[in-house]
C-alpha cells in the first residue's frame, strides 16, 4: 500500500516542509522531515484505506499544492520551473490538512495511528510512528515551524471535520 501511495506522500511531505521549514540545520531538517513525512503517512492511509481506494487516487491524481498554496500565500511567488511544479501536482489537499491536525495535536495522532494499525496497510507489520505520536524536546524544536498550531491553523481547519468523522464516525467535531 505505501508503494502505491509514495508519490503522494513524497509530494505532501515536501509541500509541507516546504511550507513549514525546520529550524536548525540539517539534522533539524530531517527531523523534521521525518515527524512530517510520518503525519502525511498515516493520513494518507486514513484517506486511502484500500488498494482500490489507491488506484483511483492514482488513476485520477490528488488535485495539487494550489489551494494550499494560496492558503498559506506562497502561490505570489510563481512556480516557473517546470520540476517545481510537477511535484506540486501529486500534493494531496485532504491528506495535507489531516496531517496539519495530527502535527498540532498528538493525542488526535494517536488515535489515528491507532486507527491505521487495527485495520489499514500496517495490520500485519506494525510500524513505529514515535516521532509523530511523542515527539521529544528536540522533535519538537526541529519541527517548531511544523507543529505551531497558529500557523498550521488554516491548513488544518480546511478538512478537520472529514478527519474527526473518518476516526469517530458520528461524532465529528466542528472547530
Amino acid at each position: 500500500m505505501l508503494a502505491d501511495l509514495s508519490p503522494l506522500i513524497a509530494a505532501t511531505t515536501q509541500w509541507l516542509t516546504r511550507s513549514y521549514p525546520a529550524c536548525g540545520g540539517a539534522l533539524a531538517a530531517a527531523l523534521g522531515e521525518v515527524q512530517a513525512r510520518q503525519a502525511v503517512t498515516v493520513a494518507a492511509w486514513l484517506r486511502y484505506p484500500t488498494p482500490t481506494d489507491a488506484a483511483l487516487v492514482r488513476m485520477a491524481g490528488p488535485g495539487g499544492s494550489a489551494g494550499l498554496d494560496w492558503i498559506t500565500g506562497a502561490d505570489a511567488a510563481a512556480h516557473e520551473d517546470p520540476d517545481d511544479f510537477a511535484w506540486r501536482t501529486w500534493v494531496d489537499e485532504v491528506v495535507a490538512s489531516w496531517a496539519a491536525c495530527l502535527l498540532i495535536d498528538t493525542d488526535l495522532a494517536g488515535l489515528a495511528v491507532t486507527a491505521v494499525a487495527d485495520g489499514g496497510p500496517t495490520a500485519a507489520a506494525p510500524v513505529e510512528f514515535r516521532r509523530l505520536v511523542s515527539p521529544d524536546a528536540d522533535d519538537r524544536r526541529a519541527a517548531a515551524l511544523l507543529r505551531h498550531p497558529d500557523l498550521l491553523a488554516p491548513v488544518a481547519a480546511l478538512h478537520r471535520t472529514a478527519l474527526h468523522e473518518r476516526l469517530d464516525p458520528g461524532q465529528a467535531l466542528i472547530a
